[in-house]
């Protein structure tokens, strides 16, 4: 009798498709290379069969016609949470299963992650609180923790000490980060701690090399997986525990297919394996929030630095009489640290030299010839680059449009306060961290471990600087321009705003008791800003939450978002109205469509932006409308749609 595939592929299609197993054996986990049109694609065996579904004809079946992976990649648990991702955020099963695993071929070890310094391998002494925490989650695993606490207090030690009661229990456990690149002194940590027990997967494996890893906690050496978002899919056989190490990261969410949360997952796994979960943050999530008052998540709280810091003090500095870009206040403040032979960490969440050329005469602006942005000026590179698309072209003297004389650039971005800072100070060794300054490889490494030795007196960056970064020498953080996201039209912009405020300033006075923090606004009576500079965090997410109550915005909703975009505004415009037609007739509750709309960012890459937010108070009635609606839809060529359900932003 002969036998059947039915193989998923990573294409935007429902359904499975049925093939003829190859004559070499393979089973439901495993991938096979099978025709697909004119094309040879890798499918994800999800299923066999000993005849053919009703109604498909033995000639219209092609054979698949290699097999990849002598052993299973996964098995029907996990095809089981592939299902459940591919019905939540509206994709295909196997875009789902190519976002879970890894597309290696061919195995081949990982490079090592070598570290900074040595660190000790045995646990740290805790305090009374953190004591608490761990023993809590050790006998109460039953509900989501949250460890809540100032920067600085200890987190990652009661995370690393309930990892350790787990893995004696000869169970597993996923610690989740949002950036690897920034985590060396925990990796180091870990691996001095848990040994060869622990398994990294970063963004620096090739594909077979991730591969590697994958087959190794498949098999059970390595029982400890530390990695960033797409982790939390790590194939542990029997999951323990999954810490969620700053929880408010917007990069625990995906930006491509499927654009699921990895706090969503997360839950979902320790609820189906019976886990614990252990979630973290100085500044949770509106939503994380909401849940701890709500009682759905248990706050565990750590109120002090056990390094012997204290919080530190922060002033505010209008920066509307202020000319250039460093206050006095901030010039006498650098100014003394060094003096003290201590350092400075100045932050401002833009780079390049300037953002926005201008025509004085007739007002021109300049802007991405490919997407609805401007273009940001970087002397470094003498070049007008698009951040999004990546367009470039040289900087312009005369005005494009009028021809005038008379124009010039505003704004500024990292480049220019590093211009600025290297002229003040002569003498001081400044450094900058963006994406430009740590294009090769190494190179942030590097420049993170100079600082720590001390040989950099000042560090100056965009959030490469702002996350997780724990340096002794460091009295004096300056923002330098603090409300540069509060102008988004998202209505999350001033819970990132008062987030990266926290964050940045934690970075101060973690050794010491003198820490000090000069936040620089053009805007310091936003609430955001008020209650950062005064670690007012219950007032902030009070008065959040009040104004998301009154806009129905979430957490007091949830959203799906549908972005249709392509060359032909007119065709989109079309396009997206009648999906909205489709939808909004049959939502219930309060549940309403809004748009469409264009896009915040309105084209990007030449293709036109139109969104609908569909705002539902029933989440699951409203999501199988939107599930059914759009599979019924027929989109226009050339029309494309993209779907995030719960997005994080909505530019």
């Amino acid at each position: 009798m002969s036998d059947y595939l039915d193989l998923a592929f990573n294409l935007p299609l429902t359904g499975t498709f049925t093939y003829r197993a190859p004559e070499k054996a393979c089973t439901v986990g495993c991938r096979v290379v099978a025709p697909f049109g004119r094309r040879s694609l890798a499918g994800f065996v999800v299923g066999r069969r000993a005849s053919l579904p009703a109604g498909l004809a033995v000639s219209a079946v092609k054979s698949a016609t290699r097999v990849i992976d002598p052993e299973p990649l996964f098995d029907q648990r996990y095809l089981e949470l592939a299902r459940w991702v591919s019905r939540l955020y509206l994709c295909s099963l196997g875009e789902a299963l190519a976002a879970m695993l890894p597309g290696g071929r061919r195995e081949s070890d990982p490079p090592s992650l070598a570290g900074d310094e040595p660190v000790s391998a045995k646990p740290l002494t805790l305090t009374a609180e953190q004591v608490s925490a761990v023993e809590t989650i050790r006998t109460e695993p039953q509900k989501p923790f949250y460890l809540y606490g100032i920067t600085g207090s200890g987190k990652t030690e009661v995370f690393l000490q309930a990892a350790e009661r787990v893995l004696s229990n000869g169970r597993g456990v996923i610690y989740l980060v949002p950036e690897i690149a920034l985590t060396h002194q925990l990796i180091e940590t870990v691996q001095a701690r848990f040994g060869g027990g622990c398994a990294v997967l970063h963004s620096r494996l090739t594909p077979s090399q991730r591969l590697n890893e994958w087959r190794r906690i498949q098999r059970g050496e390595a029982r400890l997986v530390i990695g960033a978002r797409s982790a939390v899919f790590a194939p542990l056989p029997r999951l323990g525990l999954i810490v969620l190490d700053e929880e408010h990261e917007g990069s625990y969410k995906s930006g491509s297919t499927p654009r699921y949360h990895a706090r969503q997952v997360a839950m979902k796994r320790c609820s189906d394996e019976k886990a614990a979960l252990v979630m973290g943050s100085a500044t949770p999530s509106v939503e994380a929030w909401q849940l701890m008052t709500e009682g759905r998540i248990r706050r565990l709280v750590l109120s002090s630095r056990p390094a012997g810091g204290a919080m530190p003090r922060i002033e505010t500095v209008d920066l509307k009489p202020v000319n250039g870009t460093l206050s006095a206040q901030l010039i006498s403040a650098i100014e003394e640290t060094h003096r003290e032979g201590r350092q400075t960490i100045l932050f401002l969440n833009r780079r390049g030299f300037a953002y926005f050329f201008f025509c004085r005469s007739c007002g021109f602006s300049m802007k991405c010839s490919r997407c609805s942005v401007s273009l940001t000026y970087h002397r470094s590179r003498d070049a007008m680059i698009c951040h999004y698309c990546g367009y470039r072209t040289r900087p312009v003297s005369v005005c494009p449009d009028c021809g005038s004389l008379d124009v010039g650039y505003t704004g500024f971005g990292t480049e220019k306060v590093e211009e600025e800072v290297r002229h003040r100070f002569p003498d001081l060794n400044v450094q900058r961290v963006d994406a430009d300054t740590v294009r090769k490889r190494g190179a942030l490494e590097t420049t993170l471990s100079e600082f720590r030795s001390g040989k950099i007196d000042v560090l100056l960056g965009t959030q490469m600087v702002a996350k997780g970064l724990n340096f002794p020498g460091v009295k004096l953080v300056g923002i330098i321009h603090a409300d540069t996201g509060l102008a988004l039209p998202d209505f999350r912009a001033a819970e990132r705003t008062f987030g990266l405020i926290v964050q940045v300033a934690g970075r101060a006075g973690r050794y010491s008791p003198d820490g000090r923090v000069i936040i620089q606004t053009l805007r310091p009576g936003h609430d955001a800003i008020r209650r950062a500079a005064v670690a007012d965090i219950e007032g902030f997410y009070s008065g959040e939450l009040e104004v998301r109550r009154q806009l129905a915005f979430p957490p007091f909703s949830r959203i799906i978002r549908l972005v249709l975009r392509g060359r032909d505004r007119s065709q989109l415009d079309a396009a997206a109205q009648d999906l909205a037609d489709r939808i909004a007739p049959h939502l219930r509750d309060g549940a309403e469509v809004l748009g469409p709309a264009e896009c915040p960012l309105g084209v990007i890459s030449r293709n036109h932006r139109v969104q609908l937010l569909c705002r539902l108070v029933s989440f699951d009635t409203g999501h199988a409308v939107v599930r059914d609606t759009v599979a019924r839809a027929r989109l226009p060529g050339g029309v494309y749609l993209e779907i995030d359900v719960d997005p994080v932003n909505l530019l």
